[in-house]
């Protein structure tokens, strides 16, 4: 799963491994060599490199071995727990790694762009492998300035989830379809200790707590990260403008010193004790992950899902949402790059691979066959990711070789901003422009 709080880290990570797999490699690692047609026999030893561990772990396994009972003369080296910083560190020191998989769309402008993944180009055409499968969002994700690098392996999808319970006991039926309407349905269903403090919240609006961030906001506004000629597009995109005076003033309205005290004494967003499950918070920003959770730890829990509410002045949105995902690639130091793509192709291609996948690790199938398929077996909460997964209106953020950097900057902006201490507005969105694209002309030097 993909989460805010890997924001600082990956951003960080994304922009040390562009320059150093830049200073590896060149600009690009180029298209392989690859033979004129698919091997009509695989046998031998390829390396499958992921993030997952203990229970979801066990989930890649049971696909890895359906891998190899259909090419029974091929092994799979598993190696699980390898994060975005170890498997960056593995392809720069030039191990050998076949299929790498990261949590992260952020690193693919510095994998594409570096040769860190191979392009994957020539093996998609050979193989005739159908693209139109994919989403424009998912396509767009897993490929950088020309270059295909990557492919969707399952994806995040963001909506609000909504307590049940706590909507009819202060008389609301269904869930809110505009910002306006959350924010007063929120007003309405939020108590007060007798201190003034607050008890129960409707929802929570501060920038940076649980998965509120701009990426999984920014479609409600159609708010526009880039410009078309690549520049940071924060300050003359309205949307952004849009959200901010939005959701600031949500804040103010309830009291960011009572906000800020309200959240602290929340229980960790993983845990058991989750705000929304505990039904401390009655509406929230989250993942298709959380309704896994929910049927682990809190399995009574009445409560729904809907796509996240979009700005007053485009419900025309309404019905999509900001998406992300794990993707997959070959690195550039693989020994076995025809039964890499064979793994490769399996695991992001391969119908009931993909379904079998989803269904165990609670995550969005990225194939139309596999978001069509009668074998999906996930809970009814969560056809509203697999909804909002097919949106025309849905978005994402796009790669960049500085990573989730120019992100990083405008949360850090906002999160400034919403206490009060940001200063003018269009004068502190223009600074960050300035700083995304400072950043951004460091990795286009010679």
């Amino acid at each position: 799963m993909i989460t805010t709080k890997r924001l600082a880290a990956v951003a960080a990570l994304a922009v040390a491994g562009a320059i150093a797999l830049a200073g590896c490699s060149g600009s690009s690692g180029g298209s392989p060599s690859v033979a004129s047609a698919a091997p009509t026999h695989l046998k031998g030893t390829v390396s499958l490199w992921h993030f997952f561990s203990d229970r979801e772990a066990k989930v890649i396994q049971s696909v890895v071995d359906d891998f190899e009972k259909k090419y029974p003369d091929v092994k799979v080296d598993v190696h699980s727990g390898q994060d975005d910083e170890k498997l960056t560190k593995a392809i720069a020191a030039g191990k050998s790694v076949d299929v790498g998989v990261s949590y992260s769309t952020d690193i693919v402008g510095s994998f594409c762009s570096s040769g860190a993944f191979l392009d994957l180009s020539p093996y998609i055409k050979r193989d005739g492998v159908d693209l139109n499968q994919l989403s424009a969002t998912t396509k767009s994700y897993t490929e950088f300035d020309g270059t295909r690098c990557a492919m969707p392996m399952l994806a995040d999808v963001y909506g609000l989830y909504y307590n049940k319970d706590l909507l009819a006991k202060f008389g609301y039926s269904a869930p809110p379809k505009t910002l306006t309407e959350l924010e007063d349905m929120a007003v309405k269903m939020t108590t007060y200790n007798a201190d003034g403090s607050i008890k129960t919240l409707g929802f929570n609006p501060l920038m940076g707590w649980a998965e509120n961030a701009a990426a999984h906001y920014g479609p409600a506004a159609d708010a526009q990260w880039l410009t078309k000629d690549g520049k940071s597009a924060i300050s003359s995109s309205p949307g952004w403008t849009q959200l901010i005076q939005w959701q600031s003033a949500f804040v103010k309205r309830i009291g960011y010193d009572k906000l800020n005290a309200f959240s602290a004494g929340l229980g960790q967003e993983f845990s058991a004790d989750n705000a929304f499950q505990t039904g401390q918070v009655a509406m929230n920003l989250d993942g298709e992950w959380r309704v896994a959770f929910i049927k682990d730890q809190k399995p009574g829990l009445n409560y729904g899902t809907a796509p996240f509410p979009t700005a007053d002045d485009h419900t025309d949105l309404y019905g999509g949402g900001y998406i992300t995902g794990n993707i997959a690639g070959i690195g550039k130091g693989s020994k076995n790059p025809e039964l890499a793509w064979a793994l490769l192709k399996y695991l992001t291609t391969d119908t009931d691979a993909i379904v079998k996948l989803a269904n165990g690790l609670g995550n969005v199938p990225t194939t139309k066959d596999a978001l069509g398929s009668s074998n999906l077996s996930l809970p009814p909460q969560f056809q509203t990711f697999l909804d909002v997964m097919q949106s025309p209106h849905s978005a994402t953020t796009p790669p960049s070789p500085v990573g989730a950097g120019y992100q990083q900057t405008f949360n850090d902006f906002w999160t400034k901003y919403q206490s009060g201490s940001g200063g003018d507005l269009q004068a502190g969105l223009k600074n960050v422009d300035k700083q995304i694209n400072d950043a951004l002309a460091l990795t286009t030097g010679p």
